[in-house]
């Protein structure tokens, strides 16, 4: 049966330079920002690799995704500053089977989704519905793409919906309170959390 999901599916940037070692590091981030982002849904999101250096996951309902696809690049950047990855976000109708393989999901949500991304260049993010949330994926993708190390673990606890303190991420990683705050203004996450708040409607 047909429900309605948001699909992100991305593949990752400069994948034939990356050895095994980079390679498996890249997907491990991955699974551990799509762990996380899990806990803020309460529900699976089926992670699925596909294409080698692809991967995919559906998003309960029409969540603006966009939390989530920067959690997924700072999740990639927590493992080496140098990888990334293109992000292509549409939300509908789509058929998932029930062990959550995503390459064999169907619908129109996964189809708008990947030929959203066969038209991605670079590190860019997009959502197909256009307008103001695509415009809000352009300008996040520009601001998100140059994260550090250091800055991508600053950020992808605080992308939270619900997120920690900056003691507790200070605490996490062995540096200081300023430290973090540091971090998270360079990263230009003030500005990140307030569209993000906008976009989803919350205070």
């Amino acid at each position: 049966m047909s429900r309605t999901f948001t699909i992100l599916s991305g593949d990752l940037l400069r994948s034939t330079e990356l050895d095994d070692a980079m390679l498996h590091g890249a997907f491990d981030g991955l699974r551990k920002a799509t762990a996380l982002i899990e806990g803020w849904h309460g529900a699976p999101v089926h992670f699925t690799r596909n294409r080698g250096d692809g991967w995919q996951i559906c998003l309960p309902g029409t969540a603006p995704g966009l939390r989530e696809a920067l959690a997924l690049r700072a999740g990639l950047k927590c493992q080496d500053r140098h990888l990334d990855t293109r992000i292509a976000v549409a939300s509908g109708t789509a058929e998932v089977p029930a062990n959550g393989d995503l390459n064999r999901a169907t619908g129109p949500a996964f189809t708008q989704a990947g030929r959203l991304l066969d038209t991605l260049k670079g590190a860019d993010m997009d959502h197909a519905a256009g307008g103001a949330l695509s415009a809000a994926y352009l300008l996040a993708a520009e601001i998100s793409q140059g994260w550090t190390q250091a800055q991508a673990r600053a950020v992808l606890p605080m992308l939270a919906p619900d997120p920690p303190i900056h003691a507790e991420i200070a605490a996490r990683h062995d540096i200081t309170r300023q430290a973090v705050r540091q971090a998270l203004s360079a990263a230009g996450y003030p500005a990140l959390a307030k569209a993000l708040a906008r976009l989803e409607d919350t205070p």
